[in-house]
This record gives C-alpha cells, structure tokens and sequence, in this order.
C-alpha cells in the first residue's frame, strides 16, 4: 500500500493516466466589468459580445430610439426591432415560438412615467426628453389595479408569458432597471424582479451597473431623505422553465421559508 501511494504521488494524483493536470488560460486585466460610468450604447455591446454569440436573433421589445444599438454592427446580430411607439405591444408579438436567442426589454421604470394623466407624467418641462426616449405616453388608468410602483412592476412582470413563448431553450433575457423611492419609500427595484423572474425560472447570470456621468439637478428640493439615484442595471437572465429546476439560485433555500 505504501508503494501505491508513493506512485499516485509521482503521478500527480491524476488517476491511471497518470497525467498531471495542466493550468490554463492566461494572465490579463482585459475583462467585462460589472460596474460602468458610460452611457447605455458603451454598456450594452459589452452585454451582447459576453453573452450573445454573434449571428444570434435578437428581440429588442422596447427598441424606441435604438440607443442601445448605436455601437453595435448590424452584420453582428439578427435584429428584430419593435415598441409600442411603433405600434407592437410587447404582449403580443409577432414571432413564432422558441425563434430568438435574446430578448431585450427596457420599459419605463419609474413610477412617475405611470400617471393618471399627461400634464402628471414624469419628464415634463424642460425633461421632456426624458420622457420622450423612456415613456410610451400612455397614462394609467384612474381605475388600475397597480399604482405606482407597483405599476412598474406589473409592466415587468406582463412581458414574462410573451418572453418564455418566443426565447428559446437557455436563451438571454436582458432587463434594463432602475431602483426609486416611491411615496418616501425605498423601493429596490432590481432586487424585486431578480426575486420575481427566479420564481418564473429565469437565473439571473449577471449585472452589470451604469452610472450616470453627469449629476441629477433636483427641483424643489426640501429636505433629502434618501440618496438619489444616479445608477441603472442591467440584469441578464437565462431562461430554464424547460428544466426540472432551476440550475443556481441568486438565494438560500432558508430565505424562501424552507428548512
């Protein structure tokens, strides 16, 4: 016994071929980083080259302006472009099943762009380019269920049966987000949908945080209670609903209430 373990030793411990496993790969500071001060067409190409191969059908829902395209080749990726200013509601849309590799969804994500009327809505005034690039100009319902920043959610959350249906198997489901305080509360925007798509089992595979180059310039400020928001996500998530399970989870199984 002494003299085989003597042998396994001089092997390395690789087993009967006897071959020592060989470090790869190389030294580099060359990497995608997670966190940015940049605009969204800086951030965005980064998301694409580490997670979508080139050549892939992409689904961009919210396309609006196409700021998000502005830096990436049109020969890299099938582009499927649509928004409900170009009169497709991402509810219903016009692609067969399991015929994307990628969707990408950035609807209005503060709950002042979901006013019961127009004169209300966030980004008027000398914003009003800002509501312009990120609001439909729909106003809610006066007698919606939703309301406020659940209004928000609920627009996260209303894409997801249109998603499954048209991503394929394992395919990349890319959510521009914005944490908010909401009626003087803290509302954690992006912990929210992680929480909430894993339970429709999507894994959320990365984030990546934009900061805002310039600094927000506050209207009738009183007194500050809350840090402003000067950052957005993007969140990467991979589609598993044809698994048993989900392959990782972003939580403990105790947090969920289970022992």
């Amino acid at each position: 016994m002494h003299g085989l373990f003597v042998l396994k030793q001089e092997q390395g411990f690789a087993g009967t071929a006897g071959k020592k496993r060989k470090a790869r790969g190389i030294a580099t500071s060359d990497v995608t980083m997670s966190a940015h001060t940049a605009d969204n067409s800086i951030v965005f190409p980064q998301i694409l080259a580490l997670h979508v191969k080139k050549g892939a059908v992409v689904a961009d829902i919210t396309y609006g302006l196409g700021v998000f395209w502005r830096n990436v080749s049109k020969s890299d990726y099938q582009l499927l472009a649509s928004d409900l200013k170009l009169g497709q509601c991402w509810k219903r849309l016009p692609y067969d099943d399991n015929s994307v590799d990628a969707v990408v969804f950035d609807p209005p994500y503060m709950e002042g762009l979901y006013r019961k009327t127009r004169q209300a809505l966030a980004g008027s005034g000398s914003h009003e380019s800002f509501q312009k690039a990120y609001s439909s100009g729909i106003t809610t319902p006066a007698k919606a269920e939703r309301k406020y920043h659940d209004a928000v959610l609920e627009t996260y959350l209303s894409v997801l049966t249109e998603v499954k249906r048209i991503l394929k198997p394992s395919g990349k489901f890319i959510v521009k987000c914005q944490d908010e305080v909401s009626a003087n509360r803290q509302k954690l925007t992006h912990i929210e949908l992680v929480w909430a798509y894993e339970h429709q089992m999507f894994y959320c595979k990365d984030v990546f945080v934009v900061v805002r180059k310039n600094a927000p310039i506050i209207s009738r400020l009183l007194q500050q209670k809350h840090a402003r928001k000067n950052h957005s996500y993007f969140l990467v998530f991979e589609r598993q609903d044809h698994r048993k399970k989900i392959d990782y989870t972003n939580f403990s199984d105790w947090l969920r209430g289970n022992d």
